[in-house]
Order: structure tokens, then C-alpha cells, then sequence
């Protein structure tokens, strides 16, 4: 049977194959779309599989929010040309969307997750065979808190959600705060949440230095301390100078809006080299 424009339309909208994959996938299968779709499905297994090997270190980072909850989602790729062509942003967004609505718990979760009757996996395997490059869902983190808030950086490489723990955070403010995180890419929200291991480590580097410089000997675990004390000043959200002010913190920043508002998480994901 002939194919019709409309066949190969609905066919790419099924599977976001190109036009003509979806148009010799339609002519092999005789028409019937069940079978295009598993072809179009092989073939982009057999490119994954051929490319296993390779390093997909582009790609698109997207993220959103929707009343109480926050999500990042990246999909990556082998090229900057792929990552900046129209179907595969709009394939991160329809990753991210799902995300939203369905709200799963891990990034293995999310692969599970259907888009109009394929998974996320699926959809990604599809995208494999149409573009030829290895591609994977390399980063998926999510935050529920009363106010959240994201921030995308120009270009899609980098994207920030952060809550707070009220509700109704002015925007401007809120913004504000993912953007320091995009720009200082912090360890964490405070002092009291940094990992224990991250002290431990930076607490030997800093004795380790002293005792290099020849400080005396009753003297290097105070000027371990204080070196400590000034890593956490510069890698703490809430301790940072704000960068649109250097003469506040980001708590400052924030009692200035409400003596009781703080954050209570963020996350960043980045495919820019820190």
C-alpha cells in the first residue's frame, strides 16, 4: 500500500523518528505502523549497541518546577550539533515533563516512565537510531519543598532547583538564590550538612599545609580549624557572599526578606567542566 504524508506524520509523532526513517520504515513494514515502530525500535538498539563505547559528554539540561516539587532532568549526547537541534531539546523537555507529572523516585524510575504509550527509555533509544550517536539520561534530581525554584544558564549545559521552607518566596528572590548556586557551586545548604567525609578531608589537607609551612606544633589544629572554618564559609550556600552583593551572605540575603525564611535543599547539575 502507498504511504501518505500523514502516515509518515503520524509515525514520527509516535516515535520523533525523521521523516524519512519514518517513510522507509512504513514502505519495509508494508504500512502497518506496529511493525514500522519495532523497526524503527531495532534500529536504534543496534546504533546503542555499536556505540556503547563512546563518551556522551553533550548533551541538554533542562529543568522545572511545579507548585511544591522541583526536577532536573539531562540528556546526553556525543555532539554539540545533536544536543542543539530542535528534537533533541524537545525530547529533553518531554523527558522533563514526564518527570514533573509522574514525579518518580530515581533516575532508573524515570526511564520507566511513558510518553504517550513508550517509555523514556524506549523514546531515547528511538532518538539513538535516527541521529547515530550514542545518547543516555545522564542526571535526574528532584527537590519538594513549600517555594521551589530553577534556573536553566544560557545554552542548556547547566540548570539549578533549589526549595525553601515557606511558601510563597518571592520570585526575584528565589531566583536570586539558584543563581548563586549555578555561579558558586556549593557543597551544601550549611555548615551542619556538609558530609562528614568532605571535612575529615579538607581538615587533613589543612593541617597537612600547616605542618608544611612549619607552623608550631601547638598551633596546627587551631590553624587547621580556622582553615576549615573559612572552606565552609566559601562552599556553603547560606555562607557564601552573595554574588549580586559581596557585603551580605546568602543568609543575610534571605532574613532580609523573612527572619524565619531559609533554604532546605538545592541540586545542580552541569556538563561544563567546574
Amino acid at each position: 500500500m502507498a504511504v501518505t504524508m500523514a502516515d509518515i506524520t503520524h509515525l514520527r509523532k509516535m516515535t520523533g523518528a525523521g521523516m524519512m526513517d519514518c517513510k522507509n520504515a512504513l514502505n519495509e513494514a508494508e504500512g502497518d505502523f506496529d511493525k514500522a515502530i519495532e523497526i524503527i525500535r531495532k534500529k536504534g538498539q543496534a546504533v546503542a549497541a555499536k556505540r556503547e563505547d563512546r563518551e556522551a559528554a553533550e548533551g541538554c539540561v533542562l529543568a522545572a518546577t511545579e507548585g511544591d516539587y522541583a526536577a532536573i532532568v539531562a540528556l546526553k549526547c556525543e555532539t554539540d550539533f545533536v544536543a542543539k537541534g530542535p528534537d533533541f531539546i524537545a525530547l529533553t523537555r518531554s523527558i522533563l515533563d514526564a518527570a514533573i507529572a509522574k514525579r518518580p523516585a530515581t533516575l532508573e524510575d524515570l526511564k520507566n516512565v511513558d510518553i504517550d504509550g513508550r517509555t523514556v527509555a524506549e523514546r531515547i533509544t528511538d532518538r539513538i537510531g535516527v541521529t547515530g550517536e550514542k545518547m543516555e539520561l545522564g542526571d535526574f534530581e528532584s527537590i519538594t519543598a513549600p517555594t521551589t525554584v530553577f534556573y536553566i544558564h544560557p545554552g542548556n549545559k547547566l540548570a539549578t532547583i533549589v526549595g525553601f521552607n515557606q511558601a510563597g518566596v518571592e520570585t526575584q528572590v528565589a531566583k536570586n538564590v539558584a543563581m548563586q548556586v549555578a555561579a558558586m557551586n556549593p557543597i551544601s545548604v550549611d555548615k551542619a550538612s556538609v558530609p562528614a567525609e568532605i571535612t575529615e578531608r579538607e581538615r587533613k589537607i589543612a593541617r597537612e599545609k600547616a605542618i608544611e609551612q612549619g607552623k608550631p606544633e601547638n598551633l596546627i589544629d587551631r590553624i587547621a580549624e580556622g582553615a576549615l572554618q573559612k572552606y565552609f564559609q566559601e562552599n556553603t550556600l547560606l555562607s557564601q557572599e552573595f554574588i549580586k552583593d559581596n557585603k551580605q551572605t546568602i543568609n543575610d540575603y534571605l532574613k532580609q526578606q523573612n527572619k524565619d525564611l531559609t533554604v532546605t535543599a538545592f541540586r545542580r547539575f552541569t556538563l561544563n567542566v567546574d
